[in-house]
């Protein structure tokens, strides 16, 4: 999606930044560079880094909530949609769209964070362990999906499991293994 304004340009700007070197790895300097722009014209738009990147995680759960929606939606049997979700991820990494989770990321950084960013980090999670709770209820209920345990424990762990996917896939620069991991996960759960 190519930004439309200067507002969007530093959000992408700093998912980029963050998704490469983390919360603490860049600065409104940096945004600058990249943008174009003043250090003034970026806090004219976000006061702190703190605004900046809470407006950034609640913009991007508003992105994953749409993306949910369309596949459930287009998607309808809870293992395609788990599918769907593992592929949309490998195919992100694999051509370097959007290599890592960016709430997944900053979860590794929650002690350093500020509240108001690590507030929506949590509820990242939470909607999105919810949602796969949900997908894998209406699974076992079909009897398409194996549960060797709770929903919401088998929620986590698919999440923790493509999350590690993707640390993985970075780790050993090879984008092949998220798939390896991912699809042992996919055999464990069918």
């Amino acid at each position: 999606m190519k930004p439309n304004n200067t507002f969007d340009e530093i959000i992408n700007c700093a998912r980029s930044l963050i998704i490469s070197g983390g919360y603490n790895g860049f600065s409104y300097a940096d945004i600058s560079k990249v943008v174009g722009v003043r250090n003034a014209t970026i806090h004219h738009h976000f006061p702190t880094k703190a605004n900046l990147v809470q407006v950034l995680i609640v913009n991007y759960r508003g992105e994953v909530q749409l993306g949910i929606t369309e596949l459930e939606r287009n998607v309808p049997e809870p293992v395609e949609q788990l599918r769907a979700y593992i592929h949309y991820w490998e195919s992100c990494i694999t051509d370097a769209t959007a290599p890592f989770c960016v709430c997944a990321l900053l979860a590794t950084q929650l002690p350093v964070l500020p509240e108001e960013v690590a507030f929506e980090v949590r509820a990242h999670f939470r909607t999105l362990s919810a949602w796969l709770a949900s997908v894998l209820e209406r699974g076992a209920a079909q009897g398409s999906i194996r549960l060797a345990t709770s929903a919401k424990i088998e929620a986590e762990s698919f999440m923790a499991t493509v999350h590690g996917a993707m640390l993985s896939a970075r780790a050993y620069g090879d984008a092949k293994i998220f798939g390896v991991i991912t699809g042992s996960l996919l055999k464990r759960l069918l």
